[in-house]
């Protein structure tokens, strides 16, 4: 039996779950050699869609996702992910201890992975959701989901490549 895990990022419309709102859920699911990207968008997103999105995951892999994700969508959706899943691995704490700090760009640019969507980041991703909301721009959606996208991709090298650094260690 092949065992499911899931990369998991959310991008919001802030910091705090309490006066802001999940804008897209991005769960990339990977069992064996199967692979399916989940975006979850806007008035889309609910307890019960994220819930089937993640059934019959074994490890949730985040980045930063014990301090933020995980919380925010505990906070805003009323789910507990990590109790849902055996296992949570938030990659940022595995970073630091091979002396990786700094968000996840900074992070991939010092592991040498690559992104196809250049200068977005948190900031930009707030402003993207708002110009698509308030004057209907699929361009600014697409950048969007497709900087989400690589997010949750680039969570799945990241780990590949944590996990051949502790081997090297081995």
């Amino acid at each position: 039996m092949m065992i499911r895990e899931a990369y998991l990022d959310i991008e919001t419309t802030g910091l705090s779950p309490r006066s802001c709102h999940v804008t897209v859920v991005g769960i990339y699911l990977v069992e064996g050699a199967s692979r399916e990207l989940m975006q979850i968008t806007g008035g889309d997103i609910t307890a019960a869609r994220i819930i089937n999105a993640i059934e019959g995951v074994k490890t949730i892999y985040t980045y930063n996702g014990e301090r933020f994700d995980l919380p925010f969508i505990r906070d805003c959706f009323g789910i507990d992910l990590s109790g849902r899943c055996n296992l949570h691995r938030d990659l940022m704490y595995e970073c630091w201890k091979h002396r990786l700090y700094g968000g996840l760009k900074k992070v991939e640019v010092q592991l040498g992975i690559k992104r196809q969507v250049e200068g977005v980041d948190g900031r930009e991703a707030v402003l993207l959701w708002r110009q698509y909301c308030q004057h209907n721009d699929l361009k600014a959606l697409d950048t969007l989901l497709k900087y989400n996208a690589e997010d949750v991709f680039n969570l799945k090298l990241l780990r590949e490549k944590l996990d051949s650094m502790e081997k090297g260690f081995s």
